[in-house]
Formats: structure tokens, sequence, C-alpha cells
């Protein structure tokens, strides 16, 4: 089943991101169901698809499920808004119905036990605090701090901070839990160096300060989450 479906995932990918230039998706956009590139698109991944099987008829039924939707969801996506959200909604159906494609001969079964095992829920726990919970906890922490002036924060992207700080933890959980904690020496670096002209710029000590304490509390954080991970994990 798994090879079928990364065969079939391979096809989308190629078709899509590779031999889909930004010319045919405003066309797309722009004409909707008389787009010639809408149906161009189509069959190109149906020549993708065909070749990725082998031409092999036992997958006919998934094969047209698969063209069929993918024709359907991408002229239903022109019809709509486009928002930031919208693509990947987009891909996410792809991929679904790609899977169910493959289950339709290769049938599965889907543990809810094993889904919810010991380390899943406590990998889960660790993402939900990295992300979501040590924002708030570090927010809490440092504003009574914080430095910057109005006209500083119109100079930045919204909430890029937040972002960045998120990614940042979800690194190190990575290096740590992999072994690699020589990698979060070059993540720290690196933060350094991009940050360097900012604060050389502003020439404030509170700002460097505040920014100093914002960075060791994340890394802080997301070190001893992944500490705690492989402790319980390992036992």
């Amino acid at each position: 089943m798994i090879e079928l479906f990364l065969k079939i995932l391979l096809a989308h990918l190629i078709g899509d991101f590779i031999l889909q230039p930004n010319s045919w998706v405003n066309d797309k956009n722009h004409k909707k169901i008389k787009s010639q590139k809408l149906y161009l698109h189509t069959g190109i991944h149906a020549i993708l698809l065909s070749l990725i099987l082998a031409f092999d008829f036992q997958y006919w039924i998934g094969f047209i499920v698969i063209i069929t939707t993918h024709f359907l969801f991408d002229l239903i996506k022109t019809n709509l808004e486009k928002t930031r959200h919208l693509f990947f909604v987009d891909q996410l159906a792809h991929i679904l119905i790609i899977a169910i494609a493959a289950y339709i001969y290769y049938p599965y079964e889907l543990s809810f036990s094993e889904l919810l095992s010991f380390n899943n829920l406590l990998l889960i726990i660790c993402l939900i605090i990295i992300i979501f919970v040590a924002p708030v906890v570090i927010h809490e922490s440092i504003s009574k701090w914080n430095p910057e002036t109005k006209e500083g924060n119109e100079k930045s992207i919204a909430k890029a901070g937040r972002y960045i700080g998120i990614l940042e933890r979800l690194f190190v959980f990575v290096f740590i839990i992999a072994g690699h904690w020589e990698a979060i020496g070059f993540l720290i670096a690196a933060k350094s160096v991009f940050r360097f002209g900012d604060l050389k710029e502003s020439k404030g000590r509170k700002l460097t300060e505040y920014i100093l304490i914002g960075t060791l509390l994340s890394f802080g954080i997301a070190i001893l989450i992944g500490m705690v991970y492989l402790k319980l994990s390992n036992n």
C-alpha cells in the first residue's frame, strides 16, 4: 500500500510543482473552466500517472478517481477567493484522495490504540507546549521589559517574532531527539548574525538584553522539552 501511495504521490508532485508553470496557474484563475491550461494540466497528470503505474489496468478505478477529482478540485479552486490557506487545503484534499485510491487496492486498518500510544501522546504534548504554550510563557515572562517602540513594530512583519520563535524551538527539539546537539550551537550563531544588524542599528542596550532573554528562554524551553521527551520515551 505504501509503495502504491508513494508512486501516485510522486506523479502528483511532478505534475503540480515541476510541470506546471505559474503562467498556467494564472491562466486557470483568470479563464476558469474555459482555460486550456486546466485541461492540459489534467492531461499531464493522466500521462504521469499512467507512466508511473506502468499502464497497469488493474488500477483503472483509482486512475479515474484521482484524475477526475484532481480536475474538479482545480476547477473549484479557480472559483474560490485566493487565501493563504487555500493552497494547503487543496494539497491536503489531493493527498487524501491518493490515500483513498491506495486503500481501494490495499485496504489497511487504522488502530487508534497505536495512534494514541504513549510515545505518540508524549510527542503531541511536547509539540503543543513548543508551539502554543511556550510563546505565552515567554511573553508573560518578559513583556514588562518590552523596549520596542511603535515605529519599530511597524517595520517588522506581523507576528514575525512569534513564528521565528516557534520555528527555532521546533528545530532545537528535532536536533535533540535526533542526537545532534552541535546543530543547536549553529542555530544560535545563525540567529545572532541575523540579529546583529538590528541591534547595532538600534544601539539600545535594553533591546539587546530583551532579545537575549527571550532567545535564551526560547532555547531553554525547547532543550528542556527535548530532554524530557528523550527521558520518558526511552523509559
